[in-house]
């Protein structure tokens, strides 16, 4: 523990004398993102959210030490300085998401101990960097937390304070709460990673609000009701598409109402059969799947028996499997949109028209398991157990 101790306290001496250093420079090497964006065509919302004081704000991080370690530890943390196209957000609430378990259980990832993970956040703007012209402070925001791309400390969601990039942030309506919005960020990259990121991924038409009008294409998603599946059905359906997608008969009901003109049970022997008669004909532009395994080579043999060939983007994907000739199979890493004009699109042009507009519903719902960083830990081991049909998520 002592060591661990000195490691970050060693890591907050480095960063205050960059921070009192008269040379600027770069920190974003790892992961070249679009610098600046371009401004968006919607406004940063008018009103404006009383923060504490930044200046006399100190920061804390819910630390994982080291790899495999069994608990976040809460301890200090930098307070850290919005480069340019970046925003300090103060955060409100974050989500859990199953991939912050599996870092933590099996440390897959590299990453540099001791660090800072979560992805989703939710909160409201305390400083811009240059550059900025969407947001100022006091505007509510929710944003994908990229530190698992960039791997710097400041990028992860875990903390009291996050640094999002602007083209990776939306606003937030008023009426819609922080942990509402909290759900998003990577359910929404994933899906939209996926969706619309050119071949070999779908490269689909981007989303709109209003929804563009229907071309008589059909999109499969596998797993409806999972996070990824949420966003996928109403990211779809608002780029012009119509879907087909599967979930368990309990979860019918939700996924119809996100937009799903069918909904097909994923369990039954007879799935592959039932997507075919759901399809009716229909025209299958891609399969989203955010399941994989099985899901994955049923999905395949539905494309290629309904048209013959297509492209299949997933979570997961099957190991050792050979889909039929015509099907490719593309693994979909949730923060590849940050380097494209994906991200833009559905960060700066279409989640806040969206949003203000209710066209697209946060989902699923959020389940706040508790408060305060010290709450993160029981989260993640909540998720890890699984869950249908919700988010967990933390206030702050």
């Amino acid at each position: 523990m002592h060591s661990i101790s000195n490691t970050i306290t060693r890591r907050l001496a480095l960063f205050s004398a960059r921070q009192s250093s008269t040379t600027t420079t770069t920190s974003r090497s790892i992961l070249p993102l679009i610098a600046p964006p371009t401004t968006s065509l919607f406004s940063s919302p008018s009103r404006t959210i009383r923060s504490r004081s930044y200046a006399m704000a100190s920061n804390s991080a819910a630390w994982l030490t080291a790899a495999k370690s069994p608990a976040f530890e809460v301890k200090e943390a930098p307070l850290w300085t919005a480069e340019a196209g970046e925003i300090l957000v103060e955060n409100k609430a974050v989500a859990i998401n199953p991939v912050d378990g599996s870092l933590q259980a099996f440390a897959w990832w590299p990453m540099n101990y001791p660090t800072v993970l979560g992805q989703d956040v939710a909160g409201v703007v305390v400083s811009v960097g240059s550059g900025v012209t969407r947001f100022k402070k006091g505007d509510r925001v929710v944003g994908h937390a990229l530190g698992m791309a960039t791997k710097r400390d400041q990028d992860n969601a875990f903390q009291n304070y996050t640094i999002l990039t602007q083209h990776m942030t939306s606003a937030i309506p008023d009426g819609i709460s922080y942990e509402s919005a909290a759900v998003i960020p990577l359910g929404c990259s994933t899906a939209a990673c996926g969706l619309f990121q050119d071949a070999p991924f779908l490269g689909l038409d981007y989303p709109t609000s209003p929804r563009r009008p229907a071309n008589g294409k059909t999109i499969l998603v596998w797993g409806g009701s999972s996070s990824v599946g949420s966003n996928a059905i109403q990211l779809a359906l608002a780029a012009g598409y119509d879907v087909l997608a599967t979930a368990s008969p309990k979860n019918f009901a939700y996924v119809k109402s996100l937009g799903a003109y069918a909904v097909v049970d994923y369990s039954s022997p007879s799935v592959e059969a039932d997507l075919i008669s759901a399809l009716g004909g229909k025209t299958l532009a891609g399969v989203l799947d955010a399941i994989g395994g099985d899901a994955t080579i049923v999905s395949s043999k539905v494309l290629a028996a309904t048209a013959g060939a297509g492209r299949i983007a997933t979570t997961k994907g099957a190991a050792d499997y050979t889909p039929p000739a015509g099907v490719e199979i593309k693994r979909i890493f949730g923060t590849t949109l940050a380097n494209n004009a994906v991200g833009a699109a559905i960060y700066e042009s279409f989640l806040p028209a969206a949003l203000a507009a209710g066209t697209f519903v946060p989902s699923p719902q959020p389940e706040v398991t508790g408060s305060g960083l010290g709450a993160v830990q029981g989260a993640v081991d909540a998720i890890m157990k699984g869950v249908s049909a919700k988010k967990l998520v933390v206030t702050l």
